[in-house]
Parts: structure tokens; C-alpha cells; sequence
């Protein structure tokens, strides 16, 4: 997020321009409420101190850490076998693990509660994670830690019944699951809807906004980099492009085949497209929510996402009746959602007439809506967890 002053170079600056002064001061004030009603209420709760651990055996557990949590792994190489890193937040100690030397049964649990952080996308990946659960359900049978919850990578399709003997609800030993994309099972009572995040299995990073991030114009109307597939709406949304030379006004640039590593170069390009644009297109995949949309609001590109559900068991849960993308929704993302991609030219037309002025004040508030999300749902997490871990039974 924003820090009060961001090196650039050597000068400082500050996003706010003058005009925005009074605005700030009041949310500020709001903000210090919010803390005095937060600090209220931690003083008034029992004192108790949480330990827990995180095991990161997803690459979700980086957007996680580093991008929600704002956290620090050392050592700071991608590659290491083992990274760590430890924050205090609320009443809770977190230390978190990951890489491929944290196995099972090779290193020392450290806390009485643990969070496992799994993947669940494709059979072999529920294989693996499966694993963990045994080894994390071993644990508990021999009171060596005294509650877990999952964060989990669903599966596309929100297939996940798999996990489901797993929860404490049905007989099994985790207490809360937060999982990605529209589970119909989300209750917000121990089944939480989690955001997708960024690629961090691309290594995409944590991206401070910078001043020329917020003011500079961008070369570009739109972009979209990426695959399309056969028959799919990725070929209309393409097509749309080309009958109105539309294609010269944004970076597009598409595949016939999916290519899961990057190379320096094609990841170098792609983050220079969300920078040089205006609008980042997010037409669906297998689902509706992808990367691209919470790396396009790093950037400050806002997302064009085609608002339309994908066919598989996601949907409306007894929660949320605004499925896809119900989390985003509810969090009041400002995004352009539209249902066809042949609104785009008329989204398009608009954006030519906008003023560098008005690009500039969506910029801001799509950072700040980021920013705040992130916090958001660190809170949320931090949260449920104390709550469910302090308050239940600690058999």
C-alpha cells in the first residue's frame, strides 16, 4: 500500500494532491476510530496469546504473506529450499513456512495452532495436500498442536467435495476452511471465500505504486496478453478488436496455447502492458476470476471483467446471490463489469474522451480500494482465527 512517503529515486513524494487534503483528514479520522474501536474491543477480550504456524505448500500462501500480510521471507531468493518469516498481528504470533525442503515429520512444529496452506486444483495436487492433512491430523490426535484451519486453491470448477470429510462440521479436525473462487459451500461461518491473488507462482511481485505509476499517461486504451482458446469468448473479444481497428488503440497480444513459465522477457512484457494501460481486459478462463484482475489493480490498470459464470458447481451460495466473483463484489470492487464483450467499443469510445485528470483520480481509487482489500481481508483473517481458536474447545 501506500507508505506516507514513497522513495522514488531520491525525492519523496505523496499521492494526495492538495484538493484531496480534507478528504484524507477525514478518512484518516475515520481510520483512528476504527483503531480505537479495534484496541477497545482486543482489551476487552482475554488476553490469551495465539502461536501459529502457516505451512505454505501452495504458492497461494506467498499472496498470503507477502501481498495481504505484507510479510518478509528470508532468504530472500525464490528458489531457496526453505524461506521463513514471523509477524505479530492482533493477539497472534504467525511464523510461516514454505518451500520444497518443509515436509512432513522434517521440521519442528513451533505453535499450538497451525494453518495449512494447500493446493486442491487437479487430483494430483489433492493428493499431496492430503498428505499434509494426515500428517497435520496425526499432530492433533497426539496433542501436539490443538487447531488447524486450510487456506485452499479450489478447483475451478469448485469441485472440492474432497476436503469436506476434513472439516470439523462433518466429523473431521479442521475448524475453518477459506478457499478461492464461488464454493457454493461459503457460510462465513467456518467456510470463507478467499481472493485468487496474484501469480506468485510467476513470481509476480509486490508492486509499490509509484508517482509516475499514478500520473504519467499510458501509451495504451487496453490490453490483454494471453491465451485463446478455440470457440471461446477470448476469439469475440478478439474479433471485436480487429472489425474496429480498436487492436492499434491496445497491446494485444494472444496465443493459441496456454504457457505456464514465464520467460524474463514475456513476464517483463506483461507487466510493462498493465503499466502502459489504461484498462486491463479479463475475459474468462475455466473460471471467471484469474490473476490478471488483482495483478491489473497492482498496476493501477482497472479490470474490464466479463461478469458471467463459468459452467462447473460455482455459483450462489446460501451467502451470496452475486456469484461470479461474490468476494470482490461485496468488497465494492470499482470495476467495469460487463456480460458481452460487444459493449467493449462503446467502453472504449469513453475512455478516449477522458481527461489525464480523470485517469488520474480512478488510478487512486483503484489502488486505494486494493490497498484496502488487502488490509481488509488480513484483518478478516486475523480475525477468525482468534475467534475460532481462542473460543473453541481446546481438546
Amino acid at each position: 500500500g501506500f507508505t506516507d512517503h514513497v522513495a522514488l529515486g531520491n525525492e519523496e513524494w505523496n499521492p494526495w494532491d492538495a484538493d484531496e487534503k480534507n478528504e484524507l483528514a477525514a478518512s484518516q479520522q475515520r481510520y483512528e476510530a476504527n483503531l480505537k474501536m479495534i484496541k477497545y474491543v482486543r482489551s476487552h477480550v482475554e488476553q490469551t496469546s495465539l502461536r501459529v504456524q502457516i505451512w505454505g505448500k501452495a504458492a497461494i500462501g506467498l499472496y498470503l504473506w507477502q501481498h495481504i500480510f505484507g510479510g518478509h521471507l528470508e532468504p530472500g531468493d525464490v528458489t531457496a529450499q526453505w524461506r521463513e518469516g514471523s509477524q505479530n498481528a492482533g493477539k497472534t504470533y504467525f511464523s510461516f513456512l514454505t518451500g520444497p525442503s518443509v515436509v512432513p515429520g522434517y521440521f519442528s512444529v513451533e505453535a499450538e495452532h497451525v494453518v495449512l496452506v494447500l493446493n486442491g486444483r487437479e487430483p494430483a495436487k489433492v493428493a499431496y495436500a492430503t498428505r499434509w492433512l494426515h500428517f497435520a491430523q496425526t499432530l492433533l490426535e497426539t496433542r501436539k498442536i490443538q487447531h488447524a484451519a486450510v487456506v485452499l486453491l479450489g478447483n475451478e470448477r469448485c469441485n472440492n467435495a474432497w476436503i469436506q470429510p476434513y472439516l470439523k462440521r462433518n466429523g473431521g479436525f479442521v475448524n475453518l476452511l477459506f478457499v478461492t473462487y464461488d464454493y457454493a459451500f461459503v457460510n462465513e461461518e467456518d467456510i470463507f471465500q478467499w481472493p485468487l491473488g496474484v501469480a506468485t507462482y510467476r513470481n509476480f511481485p509486490v508492486v509499490e505504486p509509484s508517482w509516475s505509476m499514478l500520473h504519467d499517461p499510458r501509451s495504451y486504451l487496453c490490453n490483454f496478453l494471453g491465451t485463446v482458446y478455440k470457440n471461446s469468448s477470448r476469439e469475440t473479444l478478439i474479433e471485436i478488436l480487429k472489425q474496429d481497428g480498436l487492436d492499434k488503440l491496445c497491446w494485444i497480444a494472444a496465443r493459441e496455447q496456454w504457457q505456464p513459465q514465464e520467460t524474463n522477457a514475456s513476464f517483463k512484457n506483461y507487466q510493462d502492458a498493465l503499466l502502459q494501460s489504461d484498462l486491463t481486459l479479463c475475459p474468462v478462463g475455466i473460471n471467471t476470476e484469474c490473476y490478471r484482475i488483482y495483478e491489473a489493480c497492482s498496476y493501477g490498470s482497472l479490470p474490464v471483467i466479463e461478469d458471467v459464470m463459468t459452467p462447473g458447481d460455482c455459483g450462489n451460495s446460501s451467502m451470496y446471490h452475486s456469484a461470479p466473483l461474490q468476494l470482490l463484489k461485496t468488497m465494492g470492487a470499482p470495476f467495469i463489469f460487463i456480460k458481452n464483450w460487444k459493449e467493449l467499443p462503446a467502453i472504449l469510445e469513453k475512455e478516449k474522451k477522458m481527461s489525464l485528470q480523470e485517469k488520474i483520480q480512478r488510478r487512486k481509487k483503484l489502488l486505494e480500494w486494493y490497498r484496502n482489500f488487502k488490509a481488509w481481508m488480513r484483518q478478516k483473517f486475523i480475525n477468525t482465527l482468534e475467534n475460532s481458536f481462542l473460543h473453541s474447545d481446546k481438546g
